[in-house]
């Protein structure tokens, strides 16, 4: 079981302690406030400090809470801090201003303070006297050009006007605020640090390792960042690589792996640069013959092995060859793809599950060139075939799950060089018609729009929309308005039938969601207005031989909805997955 130290101190207690000893680790992200950021604090701390502006309203047993501060003990028995970096940086800047200031007033109030704080900023000898050339915190954030300059600050006190980090500007800040302070309250001026020293509150978590306290830092801050995976991550290059001699290397390719990550990846959980990495992964697994259907955490599959997977010569060259493959597909890039390649991806964008990318990174790490360019003809094969098997299996087997277990296996067969087959992996015939034939194809089932998008470029000269045609809706072609108010279904079941849905411009479904069918064909088809504005007709092909009915009718969907079954049948009995196929007769 993990333990906690957890202990309720005041800014004095935690940071005038002999032991105390802070590190902002080399994963952490950069110092991140800003002026409004201190401007809060200021005015919390003021307002605590003195009630109505008035000193003796303030009580002295009063507390004010700033915090948690998460850490853990490593191995050189500092505390590297997991939570509460931005704010104990802070508070540094705030007492070293307080401390600079009271260096130019002899009183021994004045002179008693700075060296209170003094103790808080600097290790002490056995005396309590300051050691001025060890500070009580140190930080090797990978990413953070301007630390040097923190720690330089709190060594040496007001930063050159040159200075432009955050640290400086926050230091000034804080140096502006007690200036104005002390010209309005010119006899408050020890109190305001007394307080802050022994009435605000930090509460300091100590966890047993990284992990317990990555994980406590996951459930106190619902506000902020958690740190993710790959900061993990960077910090083990970051030590990797500075053996090496090349961390300067490694910094600049980090920050364009970190910056096109976030231009690409839009994951629900956790980072585009842990997207990155978990697609590495299934590269990896492959690679190692893993086929075990249990996935990994990402970071529980990187660190095991001391990092072993992840500190190679060739994986910060690897993910940036990944990277830009996937900009090629986010972009379209005609250049790198063929129209047909293009095309299977957009259809594959609408996949019912995320599955297709994992496995198109291992075809793509074990297949390209030298260049990281992939034979078009084989990855057109490969992508139809997958997307075959991906929306089939979603339909028998649904659940991302459930498809684990025939896409891990094939992964293993792609890193090998044989061919993507899904032999042990099948379908049915009959068994496929029956699941089409009685499966529920509402909206909210992913499935849906994938069957709808890959019809629709089945039909020749259907032309791949571009990232400005904008989005697509689910088209009710029998409108569900009219079956209410108008001509009711036999069956009302057959509206969410395939057959009575396409694939239909989001602009163009606004306009046409409820007409008649004799109405909506004047959308469909593209108009001109009153005032003669041309309205452009959709792009989606069938479209064009839906219009030629006079009407759309319950005979019409069911008709529809059995080509659609047939040509997928056909599909997956073209692509080789079907056991024994039986053209209906």
């Amino acid at each position: 079981m993990s333990k906690l130290n957890v202990d309720q101190k005041n800014i004095k207690g935690l940071l005038a302690d002999k032991s105390a000893n802070f590190l902002i680790p080399d994963y952490q992200r950069p110092y991140a406030w800003e002026e409004d950021e201190c401007q809060t604090l200021w005015d919390d701390i003021f307002t605590f400090a003195f009630p109505d502006n008035d000193v003796n309203a303030f009580n002295k047993n009063d507390e004010y809470f700033l915090g948690a501060i998460v850490t853990y003990k490593n191995d050189n028995h500092q505390s590297e801090v997991i939570d509460g970096q931005q704010r104990l940086t802070t508070i540094l800047l705030l007492l070293r201003a307080f401390y600079d200031k009271f260096g130019y007033m002899k009183d021994n109030a004045s002179q008693d303070m700075r060296k209170y704080i003094s103790t808080c900023i600097w290790m002490t000898d056995e005396f309590g006297n300051a050691d001025m050339a060890n500070l009580k915190i140190d930080s090797e954030v990978a990413t953070d050009d301007e630390k040097e300059e923190f720690l330089s600050l709190l060594k040496h006190g007001l930063p050159v006007k040159t200075a432009h980090s955050k640290y400086a500007k926050n230091y000034r800040f804080f140096e502006e605020k007690i200036n104005s302070f002390i010209a309005k309250y010119p006899s408050y001026l020890p109190f305001l640090p007394a307080r802050i020293l022994n009435n605000c509150i930090l509460l300091p978590i100590e966890a047993d390792s990284q992990d317990t306290a990555l994980r406590i830092f996951s459930t106190l801050n619902d506000r902020g960042l958690p740190l993710a995976d790959a900061d993990i991550f960077k910090a083990q290059f970051y030590k990797y690589y500075e053996k090496q001699g090349t961390k300067a290397d490694f910094i600049d390719d980090w920050k364009e792996l970190s910056s096109g990550t976030k231009k690409i990846f839009h994951p629900i959980n956790g980072t585009p640069m842990d997207e990155l990495f978990t697609k590495y992964m299934y590269y990896v697994r492959a690679s190692e013959g893993n086929k075990s259907t249990t996935t990994e955490a990402l970071r529980k599959f990187y660190e095991a092995d001391k990092y072993r997977r992840l500190l190679t010569d060739h994986t910060i060259g690897d993910l940036r060859i990944l990277l830009a493959f996937w900009k090629a597909v986010a972009e379209q890039d005609e250049k790198r793809f063929s129209e047909d390649v293009l095309k299977k991806l957009f259809v594959l964008k609408y996949a019912p599950n995320g599955m297709w990318e994992y496995f198109t990174t291992v075809y793509f790490l074990s297949y390209r060139d030298e260049a990281g360019n992939l034979d078009d003809a084989g990855f057109k094969n490969f992508l139809s075939k997958i997307t075959a098997f991906i929306f089939a299996y979603s339909l028998t087997n649904p659940g991302v799950n459930a498809l684990r277990t025939p896409v891990y296996a094939e992964m293993l067969k792609i890193y090998r060089k044989q061919q993507c087959d899904f032999a042990d992996f099948k379908f049915d015939t009959e068994h496929i018609r029956r699941v089409l034939e009685n499966y529920k194809f509402t909206n909210n089932r992913t499935v849906t729009r994938s069957l709808i998008t890959w019809y629709a470029f089945t039909f020749d000269g259907q032309k791949r929309p571009s990232s400005d045609d904008g989005d697509f809706d689910i088209e009710h072609i029998y409108a569900k308005e009219r079956h209410n108010k108008e001509n009711k279904l036999e069956n009302p079941d057959n509206l969410e039938e395939l057959g009575n849905k396409i694939l239909l411009e989001k602009s163009i479904n606004i306009r046409a969601a409820d007409y008649k069918f004799q109405d909506k064909k004047r959308y469909y088809n593209g108009y001109a207005d009153a005032k003669g504005n041309r309205h452009s007709a959709s792009m989606i092909i069938e479209y064009c031989e839906l219009a030629q009915k006079d009407d759309f009718t319950e005979k019409d969907i069911m008709e529809r909805d059995r080509k659609i079954h047939d040509r997928f049948i056909a599909y997956l009995e073209a692509e080789g997955l079907l056991k024994d196929y039986k053209p209906m007769i």
